[in-house]
């Protein structure tokens, strides 16, 4: 039977819904610092609640359009199976289910926006909310550092611009900051390689998320940048390899990946010198060495999903009290997850994301479109990233891990080739010369 069309229904299969919810839902992810403290943490949990009963609404009247073995990868699935499981042997169960909820939102959102967006509409979407924030960052910084020449403590904006940096932005920390410029950068590009943003609009939206990402003075940009420079630089010598000589240099291409890295390991304490980060790098081995200790007690199972870390929990609580801190995260979400979900949770974990960068990398190889590079390219951003800080386990990271994972999903899985026996339709990765 036909559902009877309605105003409602209307509205929410409509293009223009779409289109509001993804820069709504984005909007939410990337500004949950600023939501929280111009408001409150319980108007930001309405807010996210009211979002993934909305995008469930938009799923449910598009669900003609859906596959259900395309809804969401499977690994995406056991891992907040896992974590909701988690809630048996939890040191909180409320704790555990309240950080399950978080992640399930915005997993909710990333998977609705995968299915009513497309690559490019998904990368102008994130380009124009992310050049709306870093536009108010920067107007931010710039009065407090010098127009009033004091510090906005409630959103703790150190004013720091005319001393050339650091600068938090509206993201709350400097790392973030840096972490939200060089998804921009990423995105911006794309935009202006695929002619989506006229150059005038392009052009200044890359000098301000460069400028930005500058001014952070965040230790992790540096590694950021050079390995998307490194990631660009292979993809591009794989997109212009002829089909039949592609398979030999992505495996050339793997292999001085691996031996770099090796090198990177060995030379590490004469890098972190060069990088002048010797502090923050010890203050994250203590903390790191500290959470193996915990790790070794359940190292099976973990102590319980939480996300960002609750406070008052153990073992939290008592990892703080021996380092004299106050950490909210591990500064590391595999060891995040390592902590919370052990073994068994950083193996779903490392699945997700390296299935997620290994379809996207063969789709953006063999595509012509410039803008399938935008998913490994984030990809690659963020599982670096993930071994410096937690942001890929919740908020605009998980979220942005979550839309990869799908989209890399949707284009290029064992999923289409039974919707395309069932269908009759051919693949839709033809090969590319």
């Amino acid at each position: 039977m036909t559902p009877v069309e309605t105003p409602l229904r209307r509205l929410l299969g409509s293009v223009d819904m779409a289109r509001a919810y993804t820069l709504a839902a984005l909007t939410t992810a990337f500004g949950s610092f600023l939501i929280v403290h111009l408001t409150s943490r319980t108007t930001f949990a309405t807010i996210v609640l009211l979002m993934s009963i909305l995008g469930m609404a938009i799923l449910v009247v598009r669900r003609a359009e859906l596959s259900a073995l395309r809804f969401a990868p499977s690994s995406l699935l056991i891992f907040l199976a896992l974590a909701l499981i988690s809630v048996f042997w939890s040191t909180d169960r409320s704790g555990t289910l309240a950080g399950w909820a978080w992640m399930l939102g915005f997993a909710l959102m990333a998977i609705t926006i995968g299915h009513v967006r497309d690559t490019l509409q998904t990368v102008r979407a994130i380009g124009d909310t992310l050049r709306t924030l870093l536009a108010l960052s920067l107007g931010v910084e710039i009065l407090s550092g010098i127009l009033i020449d004091m510090p906005i403590l409630f959103l703790s904006v150190e004013g720091n611009i005319a001393l050339g940096g650091p600068v938090q932005g509206v993201f709350g920390t400097r790392n973030m900051m840096g972490f939200v410029a060089v998804i921009a950068l990423i995105t911006f590009v794309i935009e202006w390689r695929t002619r989506s943003v006229a150059a005038p609009l392009a052009i200044p939206s890359i000098a301000v998320a460069a400028f930005l990402a500058l001014l952070s003075a965040s230790p992790t940009v540096l590694v950021l940048a050079a390995a998307v420079g490194t990631a660009t630089g292979a993809l591009t010598i794989v997109r212009h390899t002829p089909a039949r000589r592609r398979g030999l240099v992505q495996w050339l291409l793997g292999g001085l990946v691996t031996a770099a890295l090796a090198v990177a390991f060995f030379f590490r304490h004469q890098i972190i010198a060069w990088m002048d980060a010797g502090s923050d790098f010890s203050t994250r081995a203590d903390l790191w060495n500290t959470i193996l200790d915990f790790v070794a007690i359940n190292p099976f199972q973990g102590w319980g999903w939480f996300g960002v870390w609750a406070r008052g929990e153990y073992p939290f609580t008592y990892i703080n009290y021996l380092l004299a801190d106050r950490h909210e995260t591990a500064l590391n979400a595999y060891f995040d997850v390592l902590l919370q979900l052990g073994i068994a949770g950083l193996l779903l974990f490392l699945v997700l994301g390296g299935v997620a960068l290994v379809r996207s990398w063969l789709v953006a190889s063999v595509r012509r479109s410039v803008v399938y590079a935008w998913t490994p390219l984030v990809l690659v951003t963020l599982a670096v990233d993930s071994m410096f800080e937690s942001f890929t386990i919740a908020g605009a990271g998980w979220l942005l891990l979550v839309l990869c994972a799908l989209r890399a999903g949707q284009s290029r899985s064992w999923r289409e080739d039974i919707d395309a026996a069932q269908t009759g339709t051919i693949s839709t990765l033809p090969p590319q010369e």
